[in-house]
């Protein structure tokens, strides 16, 4: 379990100042200082350092973060078992991004459900650095990730890999055609906010062709991948996205795929979670379950 001591460390951590820690925990400053000071000498060493005037952390203290988020999340959980603990049915609260969420996991549940109706499973989509920050926070037990993330600082497995494809409309002249960078950076690009996966997997794959979305000589921004495709499908502009998210509007012919000359993209699913977790075992049951189910409802190959 956590102590005073890690909670003001944790604290710090976040809010890179003593005297915003003091007032966020309603210590002194004196107090706050003080913790560290215990910790440092608890643990052998500096966790934090002043880079200029910005405090910063040093390689222990980094460790120890790592170690406090896990620990605060496991409390968290740990909490919610002995309150529940008279609950029968197995219970789950994960986060999965946008792509993931809407297009993948309605077929994965509806197998998991099949299989073990008791479950109690709720889950939100929300971006990749959102999903980060709440899975850090003990608030969702794992994440289900499009995005790209710092494996060193996770336990993750890998869900699939899945392709990643420029579409258009299907009376676009791009339209089943391959054309150069040149000729794409002419139309519209419709693509999701900052944060999201999907926009992080397309800015990488531009700058591995020397391009980036200032390439482009309009760019709109849609929070929603429907409103995306929508707007995709009636000519508005083209797009990026995964095969999965478009496959039922391209078998249905609203929406068309074309190629650029020299890109292939693709990129992996992911199952993230809390590495060194106590609950490490469980969540792992529960990649194996969502594995076993992506496969068998998995049309596109």
């Amino acid at each position: 379990m956590i102590d005073f001591r890690h909670e003001t460390f944790y604290r710090l951590c976040q809010l890179k100042s003593y005297t915003k820690t003091a007032e966020y925990l309603h210590l002194t400053q004196p107090a706050v200082s003080q913790h560290i000071r215990y910790l440092e000498k608890l643990y052998g060493g500096a966790l934090f350092e002043y880079n200029g005037r910005r405090l910063t952390l040093t390689r222990r203290g980094e460790r120890l973060y790592r170690y406090v988020q896990v620990l605060r999340a496991d409390t968290q959980k740990i909490g919610e078992e002995l309150q529940n603990v008279h609950t029968e049915h197995p219970s789950v609260y994960f986060g999965a991004t946008l792509t993931i969420g809407e297009y993948v996991m309605p077929g994965v549940l509806h197998q998991i459900l099949q299989e073990h109706p008791n479950f109690h499973i709720g889950m939100i989509v929300e971006n990749t650095q959102k999903l980060l920050q709440q899975l850090s926070e003990g608030i969702i037990d794992f994440a289900l990730l499009e995005g790209y993330f710092d494996q060193s600082k996770y336990g993750s497995r890998l869900l699939s890999r899945e392709k990643f494809i420029p579409v258009c409309s299907p009376d676009s002249p791009l339209a089943g055609k391959t054309v150069s960078f040149d000729a794409v950076t002419s139309h519209r690009l419709i693509l999701r906010e900052k944060g999201s996966g999907t926009r992080e997997i397309l800015e990488q794959a531009l700058k591995e062709h020397n391009y980036s979305l200032d390439s482009f000589e309009q760019v709109c921004e849609i929070g929603n991948m429907n409103a995306i495709k929508e707007l995709v499908s009636r000519g508005d502009g083209i797009s990026f996205m995964y095969l999965q998210a478009a496959a039922r509007q391209l078998q249905k012919g609203e929406l068309a795929e074309f190629q650029i000359e020299g890109f292939s993209a693709g990129h992996e699913f992911n199952f993230v979670y809390l590495a060194h977790s106590v609950f490490e075992e469980r969540y792992l049951q529960w990649f194996d379950m969502i594995s076993k189910a992506y496969q068998k409802d998995k049309p596109i190959r």
